[in-house]
């Protein structure tokens, strides 16, 4: 089993080549000491604002700040549960806001992963994605709760169809849509140098499954985080694009320490009369020495 030691995260997200501004919305909750390690782990989260004017925009930045938030103080039994009631206090803040703001639509998709040791816990409101890569093969982790989604799964479209369907923005659930949003759960087992993926729809709607995954095979993590965007953007760009990329690595084991005797003495430490007694005995043999050959040479 790895054990977790280090998370390295790329996070890039793009407003794209069409819209004027940025509706995604990425964060994280790194832990800085051992102590938050233990209590927290690791929290990565990718939304996705809909909604008219910047309602969107503020949508998604508030959801996923208040997550990390609430996940930090309730006390869950598990982090199902922290996490659980963190998305459904974020969605009570979501819909606060919004009658503030005169009652107008205001919400957003949100994936989160979280993990700790070698469990990985995902989270998924909307059409944001989570996929799983490891040794070069690609999955899809959560489901779309989209239209397209549900047609398909019940047989009435196509892929191929659900590819240029006219309705395939329409999102099923959000927050900040109603009370109680559908919160989806999926739990994974990873292993050192697997790699997962979170995403906005602004990616998956350009690059396919198979190219996401030649790109997490052959290039390092920024690069490859980089170049998912650069190709949404050069094959259209029509939505904002978001990609947050965690590579983990095993715990570096512990460098041998030498063991030294208790007897032992070092050097600088030996007293000083025991370098006098080195130096007579040196003296001794020389003399010695000579001795010998003088008489050889008299012979």
């Amino acid at each position: 089993m790895a054990h977790l030691d280090r998370v390295h995260a790329s996070q890039l997200t793009d407003v794209g080549r069409v819209r004027s501004h940025n509706e995604d919305f990425m964060g994280c909750l790194v832990p800085s000491s051992a102590e938050e390690r233990l209590e927290h782990g690791w929290l990565y989260i990718v939304a996705d604002g809909v909604g008219g004017a910047e309602a969107g925009e503020v949508a998604s930045q508030l959801a996923t700040e208040r997550v990390i938030y609430h996940f930090q103080h309730n006390d869950g039994k598990s982090d199902e549960e922290r996490l659980w009631r963190a998305i459904r206090a974020a969605n009570d803040d979501v819909r606060a806001l919004a009658a503030e703001r005169g009652g107008g639509y205001m919400a957003t998709t949100l994936v989160a992963a979280h993990f700790r040791d070698s469990s990985l816990l995902i989270a998924n409101v909307g059409d944001s994605r989570c996929y799983h890569w490891r040794d070069g093969e690609l999955r899809q982790i959560t489901r779309d709760q989209s239209l397209v989604a549900k047609l398909l799964d019940e047989g009435a479209i196509t892929e191929e169809e659900a590819l240029v369907h006219p309705r395939r923005n329409v999102i099923l659930s959000s927050l900040g849509s109603s009370r109680e949003p559908q919160i989806d759960f999926y739990t994974e087992q990873f292993e050192a140098d697997d790699k997962v993926l979170l995403c906005s729809d602004g990616l998956i709607r350009y690059v396919t499954d198979s190219e996401i995954a030649a790109l997490l095979d052959e290039l390092a993590v920024d690069e490859a985080t980089q170049m998912l965007v650069d190709l949404a953007n050069e094959r259209g760009g029509s939505d904002n694009i978001t990609v947050t990329l965690l590579e983990w690595a095993t715990e570096a084991e512990t460098a041998p320490q030498l063991v030294v005797s208790a007897d032992a003495v070092a050097p600088e430490q030996m007293p000083s009369y025991g370098l006098w007694v080195y130096t007579f005995f040196l003296a001794l043999v020389q003399c010695i020495l000579i001795l010998l050959i003088w008489w050889a040479l008299r012979v």
